[in-house]
């Protein structure tokens, strides 16, 4: 056992018998509500045959934090890890929306509140059964115990009818409540959770008791190793796989561990994906769902000039940064964020095309001139810091290069990427590079990245026509009214430029087949970009 919270639990095994619940997911305006089937698996009987003994995953990073809502490192993989533990009351699978702890919903425009009947058979993994107090509870706690995945100040009261039904009540008009709060929110259990004071510090095996397929046997901080043993009693059906690994592996080994039968699925190099079908593996290659961009800390001189920001964005070429760093394995950033293969994206915004006569004449109107090959302003040669981790080297070294043929000095840093995060959260720095996903997911997620205060988000309120509009657009219920304000959206950020996107990346994962596991709609969560989609360990 660790001094770093590593523990095992025994348990004994339960009689495999289970019923897979099938739901009516309810949506809708007004006080009709719409139905919808929510694609969830028949009943059937599960043989011996059915049930895989070990299933282990390869993860580069390893250590993904202790996965409890405040524990986990604030980063999809965390959550992921927290989610196998830890049930919402409504998940996702390729298609969209299914039962969790919630088997239906409704939305009753009058009152503007979400209306859930909960399911009966959910227990928490110690044994006690899950109520609609727990609910209650749980988006009480995380308004006065701020949970970073998901914003509970939005939530005027939650009104408990009975112990499986509750009603809960907005404060405004919120378009994305049902991705990113109902769909994002970890419950968590009351008769727990009502005696932690500091939830970051709560650890340990109580710290892991939820309602979700999987229950947390060991946690190894040092060697980023996970070890989950499954919930036989899972109210939606015991799961398939007895016992889930998470190993760190990394990416160069990954394939290899995968051919040898030592990891049932690996992040694989794109150049490789060819050789590891031919294999008998299977592929999934990730939707354009996360992004690589170029942090500007606009509070200081001279990144808190918009021209300037603008000027470093013409003067990085995208596509050759692509096709130099990634051999092609990605698509070139849009300077509005957003992807291609999100339903929210706008073609129609500044494409910041490589041009460096436009760098000259954005500098020169800031009091700049070029002195022997180099920008120069009141005797001072223009000298930045770019900070990288070990895994964007190349690209570190690319812009370096891109910025010094133009005239401006780069001076590179590296440091581990967790360093990096706190150095960015914290202001100590000019320049960063830094990626997060979830851009397939909901428009919110511009919200998030641009004025939020997670460790994903560039914090930039420069602009109060773009601060309005992105708290405009959440609040708007109508579907054409709020995507006309997101492409507007989109249209401001890359005027303002805080931040520069360089490119959507060509993920692979190999798998054995023996899990069918899949892309989620919207991604994991709020957004997570990851085939680890937990509903995958369980149905049939």
């Amino acid at each position: 056992m660790s001094a770093c919270g590593l523990f095992v639990r025994k348990k004994l095994f339960l009689p495999v018998l289970f019923v897979l619940i099938t739901g009516l997911i309810f949506t809708g305006c007004g006080k009709t509500a719409s139905t919808e089937k929510a694609q969830t698996e028949g009943m059937q009987s599960v043989s011996s045959q059915d049930k895989i003994p070990v299933y282990t995953v390869a993860d580069p990073t390893g250590d993904w934090g202790y996965p409890t809502p405040y524990s986990h490192y604030q980063r999809g993989p965390g959550y992921v890890r927290m989610s196998f533990i830890f049930d919402t009351l409504v998940w996702k699978d390729e298609k969209g929306y299914i039962p969790a702890l919630a088997k239906k919903w409704e939305y009753i425009e009058g009152e503007n509140a979400y209306y859930f009947e909960l399911n009966e058979k959910a227990k928490w993994h110690d044994g006690q059964k899950f109520t609609a107090r727990d609910v209650a509870f749980t988006f009480d706690y995380t308004r006065e115990h701020p949970y970073n995945w998901v914003d509970t100040t939005k939530i005027a009261r939650v009104e408990i009818i009975d112990d499986y039904k509750v009603k809960v009540y907005l404060k405004e008009k919120y378009a994305p409540f049902l991705n990113n709060v109902a769909g994002t929110l970890p419950i968590l259990p009351e008769h727990i959770w009502k005696q932690v004071e500091k939830p970051e510090e709560f650890q340990g095996p109580e710290a892991v008791i939820g309602t979700g397929p999987f229950k947390l046997a060991d946690y190894n901080k040092e060697q980023g190793t996970y070890l989950y043993e499954a919930n036989r009693d899972y109210y939606l059906g015991s799961p398939r796989v007895e016992k889930l690994k998470f190993v760190k592996v990394s990416n160069e080994m990954a394939a290899a561990a995968l051919e040898r039968g030592e990891v049932n699925f690996a992040q694989i190099p794109p150049d490789l994906k060819d050789e590891v079908v031919s294999k008998g593996f299977s592929v999934i290659k990730i939707k354009y769902d996360w992004a690589l961009k170029l942090l500007f800390n606009h509070r200081k001189e001279p990144f808190s000039a918009r021209e300037f920001r603008q000027a470093l964005a013409y003067a990085i070429d995208r596509e050759q940064l692509v096709k130099t760093t990634k051999r092609g394995y990605a698509l070139a950033g849009k300077p509005g964020l957003l992807s291609p293969d999100s339903e929210w994206y706008n073609p129609n915004v500044n494409k910041y095309d490589y041009n460096p006569e436009k760098v000259k004449e954005l500098l020169s109107g800031l009091g700049y001139e070029l002195k022997n090959g180099y920008f120069v302003k009141n005797g001072q040669e223009l000298t930045v810091e770019l900070l990288i981790s070990p895994d964007y080297e190349r690209d570190g070294q690319f812009i370096k290069q891109q910025l010094e043929k133009v005239g401006i000095k780069v001076n590179l840093k590296s440091l581990e990427a967790k360093t990096l995060d706190s150095m960015v959260q914290d202001w100590k720095f000019d320049m960063a590079l830094s990626g997060h996903g979830g851009l397939r997911g909901d428009a919110e997620i511009l919200n998030k990245v641009t004025i939020g205060k997670g460790v994903t988000s560039i914090r930039y309120t420069g602009s109060k026509i773009l601060t309005g509009l992105l708290k405009e657009q959440v609040a708007t219920m109508n579907p054409d009214q709020r995507k006309a304000k997101v492409e507007k959206i989109q249209e401001l950020y890359a005027e303002e430029m805080p931040g520069l996107t360089l490119y959507y990346p060509d993920w692979y994962y190999g798998h054995d087949g023996k899990i069918r596991l899949f892309n989620t709609k919207k991604g994991i969560g709020f957004g997570v970009p990851l085939p680890l989609n937990k509903w995958a360990f369980v149905r049939r």
